[in-house]
Parts: C-alpha cells; sequence; structure tokens
C-alpha cells in the first residue's frame, strides 16, 4: 500500500496515519461521554437505566447495615446484621438511620487456656471424678478397622482350616503383637483347639480373646504408693512420647484423689519442657520445683524431695529428659536420677515408662533397656487415639512382665485412664 496523503500532515506511512485516526476517535468519544454525563448528572438528561448489579453497589445502605452514629453501649465490638457498607456518593438522598446493634458479652481479656487455670493457686482446679473419662472401645475405632477385615473373614467362614489361622495370623501381627509373640499365641491356641475339639470359628476367636486377655491381666497394674515418706513416681522415655503431659494428668488424678503433689521439672535439656509442667502446675494447683536451663537433674529432683518433705506433700512426680535408650552415657546419668530419687526420706514407689503406641515393636526394645537400667515398675502408653494398634503391650507383658498401668486416649485432660485388659482386646478385636 501506498502513504496516505493527509490535509494537515502531508503524506505518511500507512501505521502511522492508523494510530493519528485512532487517537482523534477516543479523545472525541471521550469528551463526547464526559459531556453526555455532565448533563445527566445536571438533570438536562433522563438517569440512563443500569443492570441490577449496578444498582445494589450504588444503592444507599439499608437500616440494617447501616453504620451506627452515636456511641455503642455494649462492652465488646459492634454486631450488626449485614456486611459493612460501602461508599456511597452523594445523590441527594435523605441519611439512613444508624443501625442497630447487638448486646454481645466483652471477649475475655489475655489468652486462656482451660476453665481450669482460672482457680486460685494452691487448690485443685478440676477435680478428677468432675471429667467423665473416656471408654477404650470409643477412641480404638482406627485400631478396630486394621484388623476387622482379617478378622470377619475369620468368622465368615464355616469351618477352621489353614486360611484360617493365616488370617488370625495377620490380624495379630497388623495388631502390633509381633511377630515372635503372634506364632507363640497361635501354637498354644492350636493346641487349645486340638484339645477342646473347637470347631467354628466364633469359638476359636473367643479363645483368641480370652488368652490374651489372660497375658495381659498378669502382673499389678495399681499405682503404688507407701506410706512414710514423699513417694516420688519417675517418669522415663525416649524424646516426644509425651511425658510431660502424662505428668500433668497423673497430677490432676492424684489431686482429685486428695494427694498433694509436687512437680520437679527434671528435662533440663529440652526448651521449654519446665515451662509447659509450669503451666500444668498452676492448672492442677500443684507445687513446681525447677532449675536453670541445662541444670543438673538430679539436683533438682532433690530440691523436689526436700520441698515435699518440708510441706509436707505426698508425692512427687519428677520429669525427665528424653533420651534414647540405645546411648549407652545418657541411660548412665538416668540411672544417676534414679539413684538421687531414692535418698531417704524419698521412697521411690514408681519407674513409669512412657511409650508411645505409634512406635510398634521399636517399644519392646524401649522397655527392655530402660527396665535394665532404672528398673521400670509399670508402662505407659500414649496416643492410642491415633493410628496406633496398640499390640506392643502383649509382647511388653508377655516377655518382660511389665505390666501397661496406663494408657492415653486423647489430648484432654480425662484421656489418661486406668488400663483395663478386657475392654481392651474387645476394643481392638470387636467386630462392629
Amino acid at each position: 500500500m501506498s502513504p496516505l496523503p493527509l490535509p494537515l500532515l502531508g503524506t505518511v506511512p500507512d501505521t502511522a496515519a492508523i494510530a493519528f485516526v485512532a487517537a482523534v476517535v477516543v479523545v472525541v468519544g471521550g469528551s463526547g461521554f464526559v459531556t453526555v454525563r455532565r448533563r445527566r448528572r445536571a438533570g438536562q438528561l433522563p438517569e440512563r437505566q443500569r443492570p441490577e448489579r449496578e444498582l445494589e453497589t450504588d444503592q444507599p445502605p439499608s437500616p440494617e447495615t447501616a453504620p451506627a452514629t452515636g456511641p455503642s453501649v455494649t462492652t465488646g465490638p459492634p454486631v450488626t446484621t449485614g456486611p459493612p457498607p460501602a461508599s456511597v456518593p452523594d445523590h441527594g438522598l435523605v441519611e439512613a438511620p444508624p443501625a442497630l446493634e447487638a448486646e454481645v458479652p466483652a471477649p475475655p481479656v489475655g489468652p486462656v487456656l482451660d476453665e481450669r487455670a482460672k482457680a486460685p493457686a494452691g487448690a485443685a482446679v478440676v477435680e478428677a471424678g468432675e471429667i467423665a473419662a473416656p471408654s477404650l472401645r470409643s477412641r480404638l475405632g482406627r485400631a478396630r478397622g486394621l484388623v476387622a477385615g482379617y478378622l470377619g473373614g475369620v468368622l465368615e467362614r464355616s469351618r477352621i482350616d489353614a486360611v484360617t489361622w493365616d488370617d488370625l495370623e495377620e490380624a495379630l501381627i497388623r495388631a502390633d503383637v509381633g511377630v515372635a509373640t503372634t506364632d507363640a499365641l497361635l501354637a498354644e491356641l492350636k493346641d487349645q483347639v486340638k484339645a477342646e475339639r473347637i470347631r467354628d470359628a466364633n469359638s476359636l476367636v473367643t479363645a483368641l480373646k480370652e488368652r490374651l486377655v489372660a497375658v495381659l491381666d498378669d502382673g499389678d497394674r495399681s499405682l503404688h504408693f507407701e506410706e512414710g515418706g514423699p513417694n516420688v513416681w519417675l517418669f522415663v522415655g525416649v524424646n516426644g512420647v509425651g511425658k510431660t503431659t502424662t505428668i500433668g494428668k497423673v497430677a490432676l488424678s492424684q489431686m482429685g484423689s486428695g494427694r498433694s503433689v509436687v512437680l520437679a521439672a527434671g528435662d533440663t535439656f529440652r526448651a521449654a519442657a519446665a515451662d509447659q509442667l509450669a503451666l500444668w502446675a498452676e492448672r492442677v494447683g500443684a507445687d513446681l520445683v525447677r532449675g536453670s536451663e541445662g541444670g543438673d537433674p538430679g539436683a533438682v529432683v532433690f530440691d523436689a524431695v526436700q520441698r515435699a518433705a518440708a510441706k509436707p506433700a505426698d508425692l512427687v512426680l519428677a520429669d525427665t529428659a528424653g533420651r534414647l535408650h540405645t546411648k549407652v552415657n545418657l541411660m548412665q546419668e538416668l540411672a544417676k536420677v534414679r539413684r538421687v530419687a531414692a535418698r531417704p526420706p524419698a521412697i521411690v514407689s514408681e519407674v513409669l515408662l512412657v511409650i508411645d503406641a505409634t512406635t510398634g515393636q521399636n517399644g519392646l526394645a524401649q522397655a527392655r533397656e530402660f527396665g535394665s537400667a532404672v528398673g521400670v515398675t509399670g508402662v505407659v502408653l500414649t496416643k492410642l487415639d491415633g493410628t496406633a494398634r496398640g499390640g506392643i503391650v502383649v509382647p511388653i507383658q508377655r516377655e518382660l512382665s511389665v505390666p501397661v498401668k496406663l494408657v492415653g486416649i486423647g489430648e484432654g485432660a480425662a484421656d489418661l485412664v486406668p488400663f483395663v485388659p478386657a475392654e481392651f482386646v474387645e476394643a481392638v478385636f470387636a467386630r462392629d
């Protein structure tokens, strides 16, 4: 194409000519639009009918959504029934009346951990009997679901055959009972089937449950307390199993039963461990003895015993730093804490190993090593309400003769409950 001739610009290239024409159109069109808009505002032209969506944004606020113009008489933030009004141009309309405010209570000032934190110091905030303890069956639904398929396959068979025994073996292993303990249990169960001439699957599963209950029911599961001086309950275990939280829940339970408690923050290595225990001490109304960060944990436990003897208090619940059971030097240090805690007038009546139920068969190795170092008297199994199966309690009881005394089945203050073998077995192996 040849260049276009323009009267004012002469001959210019095509591209420049097109750009010039477009600019002239924009300027002329824009000035016309502005002129029409000004005349419409002045009333010389009728108002253009706009879509409903645009009218909604330009409408003045209704009485329900208009902002209040006077001071609020409520103690909390104003509450309205609609969204906050948008800014509206002045169209000469009558101003909307102020909106009515709903009276709401003032929000609490400062963080509130729990209603138990409001009690005065020196008194138990919540009595243990005031909180309804949950049942194992209600919290072990996930564990029950993991073995239900294999157990259901057994119960659906009309006779006992090799596949039946395979399904039972799979169910026990999936419940974290362990290979060695499973083999021993099934060997004993086969002998019982032959001796008692068990023929149907229901009787077989019932016999298995009874055998599991008999294994777990062997031992004293009570928490020991001896007269004659402050009793010390030492809590040990690896990192992250829930020792400090368990101590707080045990303190709540013991104070609810009428015993006075002193908490010893013996975990001087984990950051904020003493602060976490201090929160529990405040919630339950117990005394707390703590040392400097990185200090000697044995000295903390010793001072707590002296405080309990002078007060006097019935019970010292001593926290310890989490440590790997494979570290010999750390286990020797824990044994030293155990010896210091046993100095007169104290009586070490319980050494409780806290095990995370989700660790599976590693819990058996932990129980073995901690038992040889400090003489574990019982096990507290935590986090059973998650994906854990809990069957690790069977080899611990069977191979080490260490009873499970408490189980944690939730995060609430009442979610640490005594271990009842029959209830536990039924919760895991029941068919919903």
